[in-house]
């Protein structure tokens, strides 16, 4: 076994990675502390493919030298939109016909494992802030609430991991390869 080189890895270039096919999914990130999370959710984001992220409220914006460290250029590849508030992003998914889904412990959250996104619907993926969550007045608006299974003594994850998490799972479930890669 040896690792495959990165002309071996056939990478997309940012020009054709802007023009590729993309999972209908959006990353919501709700009043998101660290610039080192928004930083790794960039990467996340372009790992995956997704559609684009949505920073809210204090979520830090590029270009901040502890977001593009972390970002390793996914600031340039994946699409982004800052908003005042995520009442305001939300309320922008919701009339585009996204079904918002909160990544949070709640009193009606379903496990990861059980939910099911359906294929062709988008999805607008909420994470919240590294220590009070997802925001009330948001969690009102979501159409659902998944939590992700853990099994140790601490009752949650970093918002990046968590990311990297719900964001394999919806797209594992809903075919894993895209036409275009």
């Amino acid at each position: 076994m040896r690792k495959r080189t990165m002309e071996e890895l056939n990478r997309l270039s940012v020009a054709d990675f802007k023009s590729t096919q993309k999972f209908p999914l959006t990353l919501v990130l709700d009043n998101v502390r660290s610039l080192h999370n928004v930083g790794s959710a960039f990467r996340t984001a372009d790992a995956f493919a997704i559609e684009k992220i949505w920073l809210c409220g204090i979520t830090g914006r590029p270009p901040q030298r502890e977001i593009t460290k972390t970002a390793l250029g996914s600031t340039e590849s994946v699409v982004w939109e800052y908003a005042t508030t995520t009442v305001e992003a939300v309320r922008q998914l919701k009339a585009a016909g996204y079904v918002v889904v909160a990544v949070e412990q709640t009193d009606g959250s379903q496990l990861l494992p059980t939910f099911q996104p359906q294929p062709g619907q988008a999805y607008a993926l909420v994470m919240g802030n590294e220590v009070f969550g997802v925001d009330d007045d948001v969690l009102a608006l979501c159409d659902a609430a998944v939590e992700i299974p853990q099994f140790g003594t601490k009752h949650s994850l970093n918002v990046s991991v968590a990311a990297g998490v719900v964001l394999w799972d919806f797209i594992s479930k809903l075919g894993a390869v895209l036409p275009a890669l």
